[in-house]
């Protein structure tokens, strides 16, 4: 009776021991719901570390290309600044509106 007595007293402090994991796993601190939305946000930042670093890369390819080539300077003072070289001659041609359909009738 005593050995039955001590496998029971056995019993109940292991299922309270595992009554107390389970809580502290659901709802203690650092639980699975917490470790959940730690890993979607892990994948949020993931992604955006992505695109900066593609942006990052564009921006050196960028920079190395301006360093390294004045084609591309020549090309980007031309397109934006406006640029033209000694001896050429820049033509602006403008045209005229035309004039609409039913104002003529």
């Amino acid at each position: 009776m005593g050995q039955y007595l001590g496998i029971k007293l056995v019993i109940v402090v292991l299922f309270v021991l595992f009554c107390l994991l389970q809580y502290r796993l659901w709802f203690g601190d650092g639980n699975i719901r917490q470790s959940w939305g730690l890993q979607q946000r892990l994948v949020e930042l993931q992604g955006e570390k992505d695109k900066i670093l593609k942006r990052n890369q564009d921006m050196e390819a960028k920079i190395k290309s301006l360093k390294n080539g004045l084609g591309s300077i020549e090309a980007h003072a031309r397109q934006d600044l406006g640029m033209i070289r000694k001896g050429e001659t820049f033509f602006q041609i403008i045209e005229e509106p035309h004039p609409k359909n039913d104002k003529q009738r």
